[in-house]
């Protein structure tokens, strides 16, 4: 039948077709590689396990002690002002250590401001130097009553003199030294005082006015005030006494040098009278 072969020949176009399309070759895209990256850095090799080593214990430091600086010797403390008989009032400024002939001493350092000095003395010699502190309130106002007094001045050569009122000043005692000023004051209706009276008097009036003024936390100019104050009420030494007694001085050798004396004529009548 006409439609039947013409079904079978279509069949055996389309298989040849097939089969031509299989038979032929692939052709595929050319494969595009990527650049290649850079080598990347060879792998350190692990280090090698070590066996695990036992901590030693750490020592603790040595503790550092602090060297503790003292503040107090032999009933004295820093800041505190004392008196020096030689130099009068200072203020301890420190107390320290020092190594003389291999040899640790302790020493208080003493400023005197207004003398620009300072000094250092050892602590077991305070005993024996005369350092001391400050006078009590009550010895201070003796001290001014003194000054009140009538001066007395004795008959002798007046370098004699001079070394007595010396060792006073030098000796530390404010009674004492308040005796000297008094001694060697002069007012104004008396002659004045001779170079070497006048040094002494303004040595002691130094150290009595410096240490009434850290008593009484005053000025030094207040302090001195104050004495001149107390002086000018002791009994006045007239001129026409110590005229009549200039012949009596000088046959007694109170002349030995000069004008030492010319001071000192009216004291040697006030107390021969």
């Amino acid at each position: 039948m006409p439609t039947k072969t013409a079904k079978t020949a279509a069949k055996a176009t389309g298989s040849k077709a097939s089969a031509s399309t299989k038979s032929a070759p692939k052709t595929t895209a050319p494969k595009t590689t990527a650049p290649k990256t850079a080598p990347k850095a060879a792998a350190k090799p692990a280090a090698a396990h070590k066996p695990a080593v036992a901590a030693k214990p750490v020592a603790p430091a040595p503790k550092v002690e602090e060297k503790k600086i003292p503040t107090q010797r032999q009933g004295f403390k820093t800041n505190e002002f004392v008196v020096y008989p030689a130099h009068g009032v200072g203020q301890i400024l420190a107390i320290e250590e020092q190594e003389i002939a291999g040899a640790k001493l302790e020493l208080f350092v003493i400023n005197f401001i207004k003398d620009k000095m300072t000094l250092r003395v050892p602590t077991a010699k305070v005993a024996n130097v005369g350092m001391r502190k400050l006078s009590e309130p009550a010895l201070v106002k003796k001290a001014l009553e003194t000054l009140k007094g009538r001066a007395r001045v004795k008959r002798t050569m007046w370098s004699r003199r001079a070394q007595e009122y010396e060792a006073k000043i030098n000796s530390g005692d404010i009674v004492a030294i308040a005796e000297v000023v008094r001694d060697l004051y002069r007012s104004e209706s008396q002659p004045e005082q001779s170079y070497s009276e006048r040094q002494l008097y303004e040595a002691a009036l130094d150290r009595l006015s410096r240490e009434i003024a850290v008593v009484q936390h005053s000025t030094e100019t207040e302090a001195i005030k104050e004495i001149e104050a107390q002086l000018a009420k002791s009994p006045r030494r007239g001129a026409k006494a110590e005229a009549g007694t200039e012949g009596e001085a000088d046959a007694e050798g109170d002349v030995d040098d000069g004008d030492e004396t010319d001071g000192d004529d009216a004291a040697v009548a006030d107390e021969a009278a």
